[in-house]
């Protein structure tokens, strides 16, 4: 125990107690930090096995109503600083760690996590069996769970809470994180190159529009920087709306919660399908597949971590992969409906890339813009440029093209 959850008016105080309760009848007791007013929240439980990166978990949009647990067992000790940001604030309802830091031993750091995440509103919980939770999740499935630090809430009440719980699916979560004016975004990627460099950008710069369903800045910064001027627009933005812009094309951002909720999105991606080109990151890449007609069901307890492998279907190569996702998109009703498997998990083969053969569409459910994380995917958004320039999807052999280009850059003449 670190007395992260003791009062800083009175640091000999006893730390606050904080439970995790599951819908199974399952309570993990630990120590608060962050807010620890007495409250009860309640949410899915999902966990992330990256080994670093926690505050762009945090901010990550796509975690919106989640309670996130993190497998790496020490958590905190590079604190937080405002340039790894994802967006504005912590989107979390609840953290779970093993162990938090007492110290924040970086340079550029700013604060502490547990300061950070009480300005925030967010409640974590320390010092629980993280190993036994993941496990749990991974056995069963995800879970509903109620974190409380109100010591009035009996254990039974707690379980109670989260048999309850709203959950994700069927929910329309977009609509809770999406910007809800138009945005121009000019930030490229700066001090978040990778170490291989830049790639050359094109003679043209391409107008796009991104439609914000949970938008990650990080994704964002990539579009500027492979060549794009970008607007950003809500999620439900009407076709109207988007063509207005006079767009080269359209981009389709991350976010969290249930594809099938996001009917808005939807029925637009319906109507300017055909229409200019379309590209689509994770929750992006399902709301598209469900546009030309695929199915999305829910996954077991997700893919959640920056240690994902990936084929290429074409080129048989396999990329190491952010991912963030707790749906997936059907491969036989994709099939059917016009779509081309381009890419695969190799960890429990559901898809993870499709093209459209007839139409300039493609999208893949991992994140090539993942920092910290593999780099191994930046080069599709050179293929989404590709796909602006020629009109119609990017075929393998093109994606393949496109990955020499980026795995040379810094190393000579490609």
């Amino acid at each position: 125990m670190n007395g992260q959850g003791r009062n800083p008016q009175n640091p000999l105080s006893p730390p606050a107690l904080a439970r995790l309760a599951l819908e199974d009848g399952s309570v993990f007791v630990g120590e608060a930090f962050g807010d620890t007013t007495a409250k009860t929240l309640d949410a899915e439980v999902c966990f992330n096995t990256s080994l670093s990166g926690y505050q762009e978990v945090l901010t990550d949009p796509s975690y919106a109503g989640q309670i996130v647990t993190m497998t790496c067992p020490l958590i905190g000790n590079y604190g937080v600083n405002d340039g790894d940001l994802e967006s504005s604030r912590a989107q979390p309802r609840g953290f779970v760690v093993r162990e938090l830091s007492n110290t924040a031993s970086n340079y550029r750091a700013t604060r502490e996590l547990s300061a950070w995440l009480a300005d925030q509103g967010v409640t974590g919980i320390s010092g629980v069996d993280t190993r036994a939770l993941t496990r749990k999740l991974r056995t069963q499935g995800a879970l509903k769970g109620a974190l409380s630090t109100d010591p009035d809430v009996t254990d039974a009440q707690l379980v109670e809470t989260a048999k309850q719980a709203r959950g994700l699916v069927g929910v329309n979560l977009a609509k809770e994180v999406s910007l809800t004016e138009p945005t121009r975004w000019d930030q490229g990627l700066g001090d978040w190159v990778p170490i291989q460099g830049d790639a050359p950008k094109p003679a043209k710069r391409f107008n796009v529009v991104a439609l914000d369903c949970g938008a990650k800045l990080n994704i964002l910064r990539s579009l500027v920087d492979c060549g794009c001027e970008v607007t950003v627009l809500p999620y439900d933005a009407d076709p109207a709306a988007v063509l207005e812009h006079k767009p080269d094309g359209l981009f389709i951002s991350n976010g969290p919660g249930d594809p099938s909720a996001v009917t808005a999105t939807i029925e637009s991606l319906k109507q300017l399908r055909g229409k200019l080109p379309i590209f689509g990151i994770c929750l992006g890449h399902q709301l598209l597949s469900r546009a030309i007609g695929a199915e999305t069901f829910k996954l077991r307890f997700g893919h959640r971590g920056g240690n994902q492998p990936v084929q290429n279907l074409h080129t048989r190569k396999v990329e190491i992969t952010s991912q963030n996702h707790g749906f997936a998109v059907d491969i036989d009703s994709l099939k059917k409906a016009g779509g081309e498997p381009t890419h695969i998990n190799l960890n429990d083969q559901t898809l993870e890339g499709f093209r459209h053969g007839a139409e300039p569409i493609f999208a893949v459910q991992y994140h090539p813009e993942a920092s910290p994380g593999p780099h191994d995917a930046r080069y599709l958004f050179d293929c989404f440029i590709d796909m602006m320039t020629t009109g119609q999807s990017p075929t393998g052999e093109q994606m393949d093209r496109a990955q020499r280009r980026r795995n040379l850059v810094g190393t000579g003449p490609a």
